[in-house]
């Protein structure tokens, strides 16, 4: 059975954490594994980025023992930032959506680029890609952990994810309204046109969730199609954005 632990808890555990949203801990964010650490449900050992002196402040705060990093979740290291690579860059808009400190820039078949000074290293980006066309480059020299990462960039990143994740919601609310409004007008002219041949409202209703589901089924194609017409599509110039 899943803990509660007391958010003030949570939240103390959260602001410790270096906030790359890297996922290498094996949860969504910096605030879901705060949470299961307070808990009860997650060591203190799994946040890579925070290395040796992070493990250090949670137990700390925790009162837990101090352990070393696990090695199933990654090794400290210096901070690597993202760097695409212009000739090999489709503009698929993959790693446009998996950066969750939307340090990604760009369009769809155009170059995209990073802004390094917004960039956490998370690395989610390089997964994404499917030309391997991000690289991640060394820049903070044999610093590492917390020595590489201060809490400015941290307080900084955690500002960042929150203004991605509202955006991200407010899309999704937006993309909902859209298909509601083409389902309710597809219903309504599919109650017109049986009203003309003489039919009843009742069987415009009964055909109604059979018109939402098709037409959702109908923008749900496109939307695919578009999305592999995009991978698809040959590199081209940039069109102005720097590298």
């Amino acid at each position: 059975m899943t803990r509660t632990a007391p958010p003030d808890l949570a939240t103390a555990i959260d602001a410790l954490l270096p906030q790359t949203q890297c996922r290498r801990c094996g949860y969504p964010d910096c605030h879901g594994y705060a949470a299961a650490i307070a808990a009860g449900e997650a060591d203190i050992d799994r946040c890579p980025p925070g290395g040796a002196e992070g493990i250090a402040r949670l137990a700390a705060l925790t009162g837990r023992a101090l352990l070393p990093l696990n090695p199933a979740n990654g090794v400290e290291g210096p901070l690597r930032l993202a760097l695409i690579d212009e000739d090999g860059c489709i503009g698929c808009t993959l790693c446009i959506q998996a950066c969750p400190m939307d340090c990604i820039v760009g369009a769809a078949r155009q170059m995209h680029t990073v802004v390094a000074a917004d960039c956490s290293g998370c690395e989610l980006c390089v997964a994404a890609c499917p030309v391997d066309c991000i690289a991640m480059i060394p820049v903070s020299g044999e610093r590492s952990g917390w020595a590489a990462w201060s809490p400015a960039q941290a307080q900084a990143a955690r500002r960042r994810y929150a203004l991605q994740r509202e955006r991200r919601e407010r899309e999704q609310r937006e993309a909902d309204a859209r298909l509601a409004s083409n389902a309710h007008a597809r219903i309504a002219a599919l109650a017109a046109r049986s009203d003309t041949a003489g039919g009843s409202v009742a069987d415009a209703r009964e055909h109604a969730p059979r018109a939402a589901r098709h037409q959702f089924q109908e923008l749900a194609g496109e939307r695919d199609r578009a999305a592999t017409g995009a991978r698809s599509t040959p590199p081209v110039e940039p069109t102005g954005i720097d590298a």
